[in-house]
């Protein structure tokens, strides 16, 4: 397969799969912790307006959603990629960066979440997976 066709694929495949394990933890974490009493989750303008309801607790799975999708899609893109895996696993982290200010702009959240998904959940993750799937494919390759 042409390096380029593959790399592209590999990138439609780490969108995709980020974005399952970002929808997936998202869904999951009101189940783990619930809402505040009052607190409505069942849509963005909902959400928007009861955001001031929840507390440093009810932001971790939204957290781990964005960098744990971020990861698993850029691993998945890096691991695919017939090169340049590193760069690989940062687009993906910059596509993942665009859908969080993007949510940030839509949906208001305390500014120390916003600064810290903003800055450790995306570039970072996809820098971490791009690194680690470089380093795994090296060592393949000396075997």
């Amino acid at each position: 397969m042409h390096p380029i066709l593959r790399n592209t694929l590999a990138v439609l495949a780490g969108v995709v799969v980020g974005s399952i394990v970002n929808i997936g933890l998202i869904q999951l974490g009101p189940a783990l912790i619930p809402p505040p009493a009052g607190g409505d989750v069942s849509s963005m303008e909902g959400l928007a307006a009861t955001m001031h309801l929840f507390e440093p607790k009810h932001f971790v799975f939204p957290f781990l959603a964005h960098a744990l999708g971020t990861f698993a899609g850029a691993w998945t893109a890096a691991r695919l990629a017939a090169g340049k895996r590193l760069m690989l696993g940062l687009l993906i982290g910059v596509f993942f960066l665009a859908g969080g200010i993007a949510s940030v702009l839509s949906l208001p959240s305390p500014v120390w979440f916003t600064v810290l998904d903003l800055g450790l959940a995306y570039i970072p993750m996809g820098y971490l997976a791009g690194r680690l799937a470089e380093k795994l494919s090296l060592q393949m390759s000396d075997e």
